[in-house]
Protein backbone atom coordinates (compact mmCIF):
# COMPACT_ATOMS: atom_id res chain seq x y z
CA UNK A 1 0.00 0.00 0.00
CA UNK A 2 1.22 3.45 -0.73
CA UNK A 3 0.02 6.60 0.81
CA UNK A 4 1.14 9.88 -0.21
CA UNK A 5 1.17 12.95 2.73
CA UNK A 6 -0.21 15.90 1.15
CA UNK A 7 1.10 18.79 2.86
CA UNK A 8 1.95 18.97 6.67
CA UNK A 9 0.43 21.76 7.97
CA UNK A 10 -0.16 21.14 11.05
CA UNK A 11 0.92 18.26 14.06
CA UNK A 12 -1.32 15.35 12.88
CA UNK A 13 0.16 14.27 9.81
CA UNK A 14 3.21 13.42 11.70
CA UNK A 15 0.95 11.38 14.18
CA UNK A 16 -0.79 9.81 10.86
CA UNK A 17 2.58 8.74 9.08
CA UNK A 18 3.65 6.93 12.79
CA UNK A 19 0.78 5.25 12.98
CA UNK A 20 0.91 4.14 8.64
CA UNK A 21 4.51 3.30 7.86
CA UNK A 22 4.27 0.35 9.65
CA UNK A 23 1.61 -0.75 6.77
CA UNK A 24 2.22 1.31 4.12
CA UNK A 25 4.93 2.99 1.69
CA UNK A 26 4.75 6.35 2.48
CA UNK A 27 5.54 9.10 -0.28
CA UNK A 28 5.04 12.85 0.88
CA UNK A 29 5.17 16.78 0.01
CA UNK A 30 5.16 19.97 1.83
CA UNK A 31 6.51 23.27 0.36
CA UNK A 32 8.29 24.49 3.88
CA UNK A 33 11.28 22.80 4.41
CA UNK A 34 11.53 23.35 8.04
CA UNK A 35 8.64 20.50 8.79
CA UNK A 36 9.78 18.43 5.68
CA UNK A 37 13.30 18.19 7.11
CA UNK A 38 11.04 17.40 10.88
CA UNK A 39 9.02 14.63 9.02
CA UNK A 40 11.85 13.12 7.22
CA UNK A 41 13.92 13.19 10.40
CA UNK A 42 11.16 10.81 11.81
CA UNK A 43 10.74 9.08 8.77
CA UNK A 44 13.78 8.51 6.62
CA UNK A 45 12.84 5.86 4.50
CA UNK A 46 9.43 8.17 3.16
CA UNK A 47 9.84 9.28 -0.66
CA UNK A 48 9.82 12.82 -0.97
CA UNK A 49 7.62 14.82 -3.98
CA UNK A 50 8.72 18.39 -4.73
CA UNK A 51 5.16 19.27 -5.74
CA UNK A 52 1.69 18.11 -5.60
CA UNK A 53 1.41 16.77 -9.18
CA UNK A 54 4.16 14.67 -8.55
CA UNK A 55 3.02 13.59 -5.18
CA UNK A 56 -0.12 12.34 -7.07
CA UNK A 57 1.89 10.44 -9.94
CA UNK A 58 3.50 8.89 -7.93
CA UNK A 59 0.69 6.14 -7.85
CA UNK A 60 -0.73 6.34 -4.46
CA UNK A 61 -3.52 4.40 -3.08
CA UNK A 62 -5.47 7.15 -0.55
CA UNK A 63 -4.41 10.51 0.34
CA UNK A 64 -3.87 12.24 3.69
CA UNK A 65 -4.56 15.85 3.03
CA UNK A 66 -3.13 18.34 5.63
CA UNK A 67 -3.12 21.79 4.08
CA UNK A 68 -4.23 25.34 5.42
CA UNK A 69 -7.93 25.10 5.22
CA UNK A 70 -8.20 27.63 2.31
CA UNK A 71 -5.77 25.51 0.20
CA UNK A 72 -8.21 22.48 0.69
CA UNK A 73 -10.60 22.58 -2.16
CA UNK A 74 -8.50 23.15 -4.85
CA UNK A 75 -5.94 20.56 -3.44
CA UNK A 76 -9.04 18.03 -2.85
CA UNK A 77 -9.99 18.42 -6.35
CA UNK A 78 -7.16 17.17 -8.06
CA UNK A 79 -7.30 14.51 -5.22
CA UNK A 80 -10.45 13.29 -6.18
CA UNK A 81 -10.03 14.03 -10.17
CA UNK A 82 -7.52 10.39 -9.77
CA UNK A 83 -10.32 8.47 -8.10
CA UNK A 84 -8.48 8.25 -4.35
CA UNK A 85 -9.60 7.74 -1.49
CA UNK A 86 -8.71 11.43 1.17
CA UNK A 87 -8.58 11.81 4.89
CA UNK A 88 -8.39 15.25 4.77
CA UNK A 89 -7.09 16.87 8.21
CA UNK A 90 -9.51 18.98 10.15
CA UNK A 91 -10.85 21.60 9.39
CA UNK A 92 -11.94 20.99 6.16
CA UNK A 93 -13.64 24.74 5.98
CA UNK A 94 -13.82 27.29 8.58
CA UNK A 95 -16.47 29.81 6.62
CA UNK A 96 -19.28 30.09 5.01
CA UNK A 97 -17.35 30.72 1.54
CA UNK A 98 -14.69 28.06 2.27
CA UNK A 99 -17.73 25.59 3.03
CA UNK A 100 -19.21 26.78 -0.46
CA UNK A 101 -15.92 26.29 -2.48
CA UNK A 102 -16.15 22.91 -0.72
CA UNK A 103 -19.02 21.23 -1.09
CA UNK A 104 -19.31 20.99 -5.10
CA UNK A 105 -15.68 18.92 -5.19
CA UNK A 106 -17.38 17.04 -2.43
CA UNK A 107 -20.14 16.15 -4.22
CA UNK A 108 -18.17 14.49 -7.29
CA UNK A 109 -17.50 11.84 -4.81
CA UNK A 110 -18.56 12.14 -1.41
CA UNK A 111 -17.94 8.39 -0.33
CA UNK A 112 -14.11 9.20 -1.47
CA UNK A 113 -14.01 11.89 1.25
CA UNK A 114 -12.96 11.59 4.92
CA UNK A 115 -12.79 14.44 7.30
CA UNK A 116 -13.77 14.65 10.97
CA UNK A 117 -12.10 14.90 14.34
CA UNK A 118 -10.20 11.63 15.03
CA UNK A 119 -12.17 11.98 18.89
CA UNK A 120 -15.49 10.77 16.61
CA UNK A 121 -13.28 7.26 16.60
CA UNK A 122 -11.68 7.04 20.41
CA UNK A 123 -12.67 3.70 21.48
CA UNK A 124 -14.02 5.23 24.91
CA UNK A 125 -16.53 7.98 23.20
CA UNK A 126 -17.39 4.88 20.44
CA UNK A 127 -18.37 3.13 23.50
CA UNK A 128 -20.65 5.87 24.63
CA UNK A 129 -24.43 5.02 24.14
CA UNK A 130 -27.34 6.97 25.76
CA UNK A 131 -30.91 5.81 23.98
CA UNK A 132 -32.01 9.20 21.99
CA UNK A 133 -35.26 9.65 23.49
CA UNK A 134 -33.63 9.87 27.43
CA UNK A 135 -31.38 13.26 26.08
CA UNK A 136 -32.57 16.90 27.54
CA UNK A 137 -29.08 18.34 26.65
CA UNK A 138 -25.77 17.94 25.90
CA UNK A 139 -22.30 19.94 26.77
CA UNK A 140 -19.16 19.01 25.07
CA UNK A 141 -15.90 20.88 26.54
CA UNK A 142 -13.14 21.31 24.76
CA UNK A 143 -9.41 21.67 26.99
CA UNK A 144 -6.95 22.22 24.82
CA UNK A 145 -4.46 25.49 24.85
CA UNK A 146 -3.47 27.50 22.16
CA UNK A 147 -0.62 29.87 23.92
CA UNK A 148 2.11 28.51 20.96
CA UNK A 149 -0.29 30.41 18.29
CA UNK A 150 0.48 33.94 20.64
CA UNK A 151 3.79 33.37 19.21
CA UNK A 152 3.53 33.45 15.78
CA UNK A 153 3.20 30.03 15.28
CA UNK A 154 1.38 28.53 12.12
CA UNK A 155 -0.23 31.69 12.03
CA UNK A 156 -2.85 30.53 8.97
CA UNK A 157 -4.81 28.77 11.81
CA UNK A 158 -5.29 31.93 14.19
CA UNK A 159 -6.12 33.39 11.45
CA UNK A 160 -10.49 33.85 11.35
CA UNK A 161 -10.31 34.35 7.21
CA UNK A 162 -7.78 31.04 7.01
CA UNK A 163 -8.27 28.60 9.28
CA UNK A 164 -11.00 29.87 11.55
CA UNK A 165 -9.32 30.76 15.05
CA UNK A 166 -9.82 28.83 18.10
CA UNK A 167 -13.47 29.18 18.04
CA UNK A 168 -13.47 26.77 14.91
CA UNK A 169 -9.48 24.63 15.18
CA UNK A 170 -10.41 23.07 18.83
CA UNK A 171 -14.29 23.85 18.65
CA UNK A 172 -14.53 21.15 15.67
CA UNK A 173 -13.69 18.60 18.50
CA UNK A 174 -16.93 19.13 20.49
CA UNK A 175 -19.13 19.46 17.89
CA UNK A 176 -18.38 16.55 15.88
CA UNK A 177 -18.82 14.59 19.23
CA UNK A 178 -22.22 16.40 19.80
CA UNK A 179 -23.68 15.78 15.80
CA UNK A 180 -21.74 11.85 16.13
CA UNK A 181 -24.00 11.38 19.15
CA UNK A 182 -27.07 13.42 18.44
CA UNK A 183 -27.13 13.16 14.47
CA UNK A 184 -26.73 16.21 11.31
CA UNK A 185 -30.15 17.79 12.25
CA UNK A 186 -28.51 20.81 14.42
CA UNK A 187 -27.91 24.30 14.05
CA UNK A 188 -26.34 27.06 15.63
CA UNK A 189 -28.23 29.50 17.57
CA UNK A 190 -25.52 31.38 19.27
CA UNK A 191 -21.68 31.75 19.85
CA UNK A 192 -18.86 34.29 21.83
CA UNK A 193 -15.42 34.13 22.12
CA UNK A 194 -13.09 35.97 24.05
CA UNK A 195 -9.39 36.40 24.63
CA UNK A 196 -8.71 35.81 28.26
CA UNK A 197 -5.10 35.01 28.56
CA UNK A 198 -2.99 34.58 25.65
CA UNK A 199 -2.66 37.97 24.22
CA UNK A 200 -1.41 38.50 20.91
CA UNK A 201 -4.05 36.12 19.34
CA UNK A 202 -5.74 37.02 16.17
CA UNK A 203 -8.71 35.27 17.34
CA UNK A 204 -10.01 34.01 20.65
CA UNK A 205 -8.35 31.76 23.69
CA UNK A 206 -12.11 31.16 25.06
CA UNK A 207 -15.27 30.29 23.35
CA UNK A 208 -18.67 28.84 23.65
CA UNK A 209 -21.30 27.51 21.01
CA UNK A 210 -24.98 27.00 21.34
CA UNK A 211 -26.81 24.89 18.99
CA UNK A 212 -29.74 23.09 18.70
CA UNK A 213 -31.57 20.13 17.45
CA UNK A 214 -34.36 20.13 15.12
CA UNK A 215 -36.41 17.66 18.19
CA UNK A 216 -35.30 20.38 20.55
CA UNK A 217 -32.54 19.20 22.48
CA UNK A 218 -30.11 22.43 23.43
CA UNK A 219 -26.69 21.77 22.97
CA UNK A 220 -23.70 23.33 24.23
CA UNK A 221 -19.42 23.67 23.48
CA UNK A 222 -17.30 24.89 25.32
CA UNK A 223 -13.55 25.74 24.13
CA UNK A 224 -11.31 26.40 26.67
CA UNK A 225 -7.82 27.85 24.66
CA UNK A 226 -6.18 28.05 27.84
CA UNK A 227 -5.64 24.91 29.69
CA UNK A 228 -2.82 23.40 32.07
CA UNK A 229 -3.70 19.64 29.95
CA UNK A 230 -5.51 18.42 26.96
CA UNK A 231 -8.84 16.69 27.80
CA UNK A 232 -12.20 16.11 26.19
CA UNK A 233 -15.83 15.93 27.52
CA UNK A 234 -18.89 15.29 26.77
CA UNK A 235 -21.91 15.42 29.14
CA UNK A 236 -25.75 14.00 28.66
CA UNK A 237 -28.06 15.55 30.89
CA UNK A 238 -30.99 12.81 31.21
CA UNK A 239 -34.09 12.75 33.70
CA UNK A 240 -32.21 10.13 35.99
CA UNK A 241 -29.06 12.25 36.07
CA UNK A 242 -25.84 13.00 33.94
CA UNK A 243 -23.84 10.49 31.94
CA UNK A 244 -20.45 11.53 30.71
CA UNK A 245 -17.36 10.44 29.21
CA UNK A 246 -13.63 11.96 29.32
CA UNK A 247 -11.22 11.57 26.50
CA UNK A 248 -7.72 12.22 27.61
CA UNK A 249 -4.57 10.77 26.94
CA UNK A 250 -1.82 9.47 23.85
CA UNK A 251 -3.02 8.91 20.14
CA UNK A 252 -4.52 5.63 20.64
CA UNK A 253 -6.95 6.91 23.56
CA UNK A 254 -7.57 10.02 21.72
CA UNK A 255 -8.94 8.06 18.30
CA UNK A 256 -5.71 8.78 15.99
CA UNK A 257 -4.55 5.05 15.26
CA UNK A 258 -8.37 4.34 15.18
CA UNK A 259 -9.23 7.17 12.69
CA UNK A 260 -6.34 6.01 10.04
CA UNK A 261 -8.08 2.53 10.37
CA UNK A 262 -11.28 3.41 9.25
CA UNK A 263 -9.28 5.82 6.17
CA UNK A 264 -7.27 2.23 5.63
CA UNK A 265 -10.84 0.88 5.15
CA UNK A 266 -11.84 3.45 2.62
CA UNK A 267 -8.62 2.43 0.85
CA UNK A 268 -8.94 -0.87 0.63
CA UNK A 269 -12.49 -0.45 -1.11
CA UNK A 270 -14.87 0.94 1.62
CA UNK A 271 -17.17 4.34 1.61
CA UNK A 272 -16.22 7.18 4.10
CA UNK A 273 -17.12 5.76 7.80
CA UNK A 274 -18.71 9.49 8.05
CA UNK A 275 -21.59 10.25 5.78
CA UNK A 276 -21.29 14.27 3.98
CA UNK A 277 -24.46 15.22 5.60
CA UNK A 278 -22.84 14.75 8.87
CA UNK A 279 -19.30 16.32 8.18
CA UNK A 280 -21.31 19.27 6.41
CA UNK A 281 -23.37 19.62 9.77
CA UNK A 282 -20.56 20.13 12.45
CA UNK A 283 -18.65 22.33 9.11
CA UNK A 284 -21.95 24.56 8.96
CA UNK A 285 -22.29 25.14 12.72
CA UNK A 286 -18.57 26.26 12.80
CA UNK A 287 -18.76 28.76 9.84
CA UNK A 288 -22.09 30.40 11.30
CA UNK A 289 -20.23 30.52 15.10
CA UNK A 290 -16.93 31.78 13.13
CA UNK A 291 -19.42 34.44 11.56
CA UNK A 292 -21.31 35.63 14.03
CA UNK A 293 -18.20 35.61 17.28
Amino acid sequence: MRIALAGLATSHPYTDARTLRDDAELVVWEPDPQRLARFRAEQPDAVVAPDLAALLATGPDGVVLTVPTSDVPDALARVLERGLPCFVNKPAAATAAQLDRLEPVVARAPELVLTSSVLRFAPEFVAFDVPREEVLSVRATVRHDVGLWATGYNPWQDDPAIGGGTLVMMGLHGVELLVALLGPAVRLVGAAGAVRRHRGLRSEDTGLLAVQWADGVPGTVEVLGVSDGEAYEVTVHTAAGERRVVLRGGADELGYRATIDAFVGMVRGGPSPVPWAQTRAVLDVLASARAVA
